[in-house]
């Protein structure tokens, strides 16, 4: 969504490295340059304005970092001036002190509050949370069958006593989803209200109505990122119609502006709690201001990354590939291959993976260009070859590589070449795991390398010659190198450190005039 942005202040930031200092008309070019593509973005004219001034203020009294250059300090500042606008600190969920603690979600229809809701309760039971889904969507036909299925994907509980399609109050529905989730003891209740195509007196009465009802700890407005300023505008209506605490941003993924996201929270005056950016349930997570803004800055989002890696990763399927890269001797096989890439699958798409890398932006073509089927073809190698295949590839001969492509269903030469890149592979990760740099002699780290180079360097050390003039003169040799070792030229610590002569005369002169 904010691929456009990102290009426009990459360009904008590219333009300054080469400057060794800034000046007021370098300032005024780059504010400039940023005004147009965040209003390009569709960036809120208001948010825009405030958002200039605060960036120009700091750099025309630039605080200036000595270890940062003209580009790295506007970066900098346009960084915390990005976290300011999208709320500036991640806002949790406010949880009761007495269960169950009441989400109600409201917006306009299409905004996506069902699967949402859905997305929600998901990501409430990985947080060891036990959340009820309420179906109080009964206008919009099959909205209730909808959640049923959501919450069936999602493996929680749907709350459902009418069937919708225009059948039913909404009121009583959520008033007796409360009372339930009471005698039932599920601590989170996640409401989906009906919503409108347009603002109208019903939607906002009907949406009073539930929550005068239900008390809700958390209304959250569900908005739609890619309908731009009007996004804004709804969020306004609402605000002064019913309240709500926090805003959700959907449909992240989608190739609009994105302006909306970057304007919501300022001109609201409300935080971003949520954001969901795909399709699947798994596809949502907390709004995190700063890392928002890092990605939009081309920085990536590492963070996210890491946080995804230990929920999906097995911490002992990794440690166990780890040992045996360290030890060497091929025993890492292409079964253990498959289990890391599969695992690395789970955190989503590759290209969406590589994304978060900072840099990625450089590479954005690449990265999108990456084809999913090409691991699909893989891992089709892979399983038709046989356990001890998998474990040991230098017994794949003719006759069996032959075998395998006909199985995985390529040709004889896909198989070859995943063979060989795998071997190259496994043997750079070896040295880098035994700590030593490939292709780099002299740098063999603390690990196998090292090992082995120490070993040698002792026997080496403890060979002398038979003869006796010869010994009596590698010891001499030997004693003459350990003196030179500990010579004043060349100190071992800085207590043993001395200028020469002139130099210590010329210092005690000047200190003696001070």
């Amino acid at each position: 969504m904010f691929d456009t942005l990102q290009d426009r202040l990459a360009d904008v930031f590219k333009g300054l490295r080469s400057k060794g200092r800034l000046t007021s008309a370098d300032i005024d070019t780059t504010m400039r340059e940023i005004r147009i593509a965040l209003l390009e973005a569709d960036v809120n004219l208001g948010v825009v304005k405030q958002f200039i001034a605060a960036v120009k203020e700091r750099c025309v009294g630039i605080e200036v970092s000595r270890a940062l250059n003209p580009s790295q300090q506007i970066i900098k500042i346009v960084n915390e001036e990005l976290i300011e606008i999208l709320g500036g600190q991640a806002r949790p969920i406010r949880f009761a002190k007495k269960p169950p603690t009441i989400i109600m979600l409201a917006g306009l229809q299409g905004a996506g509050k069902t699967t949402l809701a859905g997305k929600l309760a998901r990501w409430l039971k990985s947080e060891k949370h036990s959340p009820l889904l309420v179906a109080c969507d009964l206008q919009r036909p099959n909205a209730v069958n909808q959640l049923q299925i959501v919450g069936e994907r999602a493996g929680v509980h749907v709350f459902a006593p009418e069937p919708g399609n225009g059948v039913g109050d909404p009121v009583q529905v959520a008033q007796r989803a409360i009372e339930h989730a009471q005698r039932s003891l599920y601590d989170v209740v996640v409401i989906d209200t009906a919503g409108r195509l347009g603002i109208d007196e019903v939607l906002m009465q009907q949406a009073a109505d539930i929550k005068a009802v239900t008390s809700p700890d958390e209304v959250l407005f569900v908005v739609d990122a890619m309908i731009g300023q009007d996004a804004v505008n709804t969020a306004k209506a609402f605000d002064e119609g019913i309240g709500f605490d926090g805003v959700v941003l959907t449909k992240l993924d989608g190739d609009a502006r994105g302006g909306a996201a970057l304007s919501i929270a300022r001109v609201i005056g409300k935080p971003i709690l949520f954001a969901s950016n795909g399709e699947t349930l798994a596809d949502f997570d907390v709004f995190h201001p700063d890392r928002m803004a890092s990605r939009i800055l081309g920085m990536g989002d590492v963070l996210t990354l890491i946080e995804q890696a230990e929920k999906n990763f097995d911490a002992e399927a990794s440690r166990e590939a780890a040992e045996k890269l360290s030890a060497g001797k091929g025993r890492f096989g292409l079964q253990d291959f498959l289990a890391q890439m599969q695992q690395l699958r789970k955190l989503g798409p590759l290209s969406k993976i590589f994304g978060m890398l900072p840099g990625a932006g450089q590479f954005k073509d690449a990265i999108n260009s990456i084809d999913e089927r090409e691991v699909d073809r893989i891992e089709a190698i892979i399983f038709s070859m046989t356990p001890a295949e998998r474990d040991d590839v230098s017994i794949l001969n003719g006759s069996r590589r032959a075998r395998i492509a006909k199985g995985a269903g390529v040709q004889v030469s896909d198989v070859n070449k995943l063979v060989n890149r795998f071997v190259e592979a496994r043997k750079m990760m070896e040295q880098m795991a035994g700590g030593g740099m490939p292709g780099m002699p002299g740098m063999s780290g603390g690990g196998r390398a090292a090992r082995k180079q120490k070993s040698k360097s002792k026997k080496s050390g403890r060979k002398s010659s038979g003869s006796s003039a010869k010994r009596k003169q590698q010891e001499t040799g030997r004693a003459l190198g350990a003196k030179a070792a500990k010579s004043p030229m060349e100190p071992q610590t800085m207590d043993e450190f001395q200028l020469p002569p002139e130099l210590q005369k010329m210092f005690e002169k000047q200190q003696g005039k001070g």
